[in-house]
């Protein structure tokens, strides 16, 4: 096992950030963390890296465990003049041979000597997961992969994500809000709310009634798309807790995974 966090806890401004979170992350496992923004997706992420701390629960991470971490955002001062190739030979350890390498392999060599402020959405993008993939590490966490990135580079990289997993052997935690097309490209969905709402296999999610009455099936001019609209049978209050509905239909709460 890689990371296995048990019953963390988090509240700020007496507002519950995070709530009995659990979670067990297996080499060659991807994992995608779903959700409305404020959830609390990216604190739990940075939670289980150790860059921010939870006032209860448990983390244990492999020794020497090596994380190749992509922030959701990265913001660069523009005054600073900075290639791509510099950028990346800033990333601690890195080395020329495996610039050179995670450049070709992810497509963009020609972004080399290009300042890293000219770069478009998707190109950025790559280059702060090559910057993630310098370490070869056994853990690859992406905040939003595809933030700023058209559709068709938003598919291109998912697709790229199981590639990368086999290549490395790594696992992967990633935080999305495209179901859909996060689909193919994971082992286990997990949906966020504070506390975990739902989880399950993909496959298994993918055929569920209750998926199909919210998602809709995919057809040929939307084959994966849909916006990302997930219901509880439960709703959340102001001071974090969450209290359950009453008039919650029943084939929702008989296909639910609600915890």
């Amino acid at each position: 096992m890689l990371l296995h966090a048990s019953g963390l806890t988090l509240q700020r401004s007496h507002k519950t950030v995070l709530d009995n979170i659990n979670i067990k992350l297996e080499a060659g496992q991807i994992i995608t963390l779903i959700g409305p923004n404020g959830c609390g997706k990216s604190t739990l992420i940075k939670v289980l890296l150790g860059l921010e701390t939870a006032d209860s629960g448990n983390i244990q991470r492999r020794p020497g465990l090596r994380v190749g971490y992509m922030p959701q955002k990265l913001n660069l001062d523009e005054r600073l003049p900075l290639t791509v190739d510099g950028f990346l030979k800033l990333a601690k350890g890195a080395d020329k041979q495996q610039i050179n390498h995670w450049l070709k392999r992810l497509n963009i060599e020609g972004l080399r000597s290009l300042s890293v402020h000219g770069l478009s959405g998707g190109e950025w993008q790559r280059v702060l997961l090559a910057r993630a993939l310098l370490l070869q590490p056994q853990l690859l966490v992406l905040d939003e992969p595809v933030q700023g990135v058209d559709v068709q580079g938003q598919m291109e990289l998912y697709q790229l994500i199981p590639q990368l997993r086999d290549e490395l052997g790594c696992a992967v935690l990633m935080v999305s809000h495209d179901l859909h097309l996060v689909m193919a490209a994971t082992d286990e969905v997990i949906c966020l709310n504070g506390h975990v709402c739902c989880s399950g296999h993909p496959d298994q999610v993918s055929v569920d009634p209750a998926y199909l009455s919210l998602f809709g099936a995919a057809t040929d001019q939307q084959p994966t798309i849909a916006h990302y609209t997930h219901h509880h049978d439960h709703h959340h209050c102001l001071d974090g807790h969450s209290e359950p509905l009453t008039d919650t239909p029943a084939a929702d709460k008989e296909h639910s995974t609600h915890g």
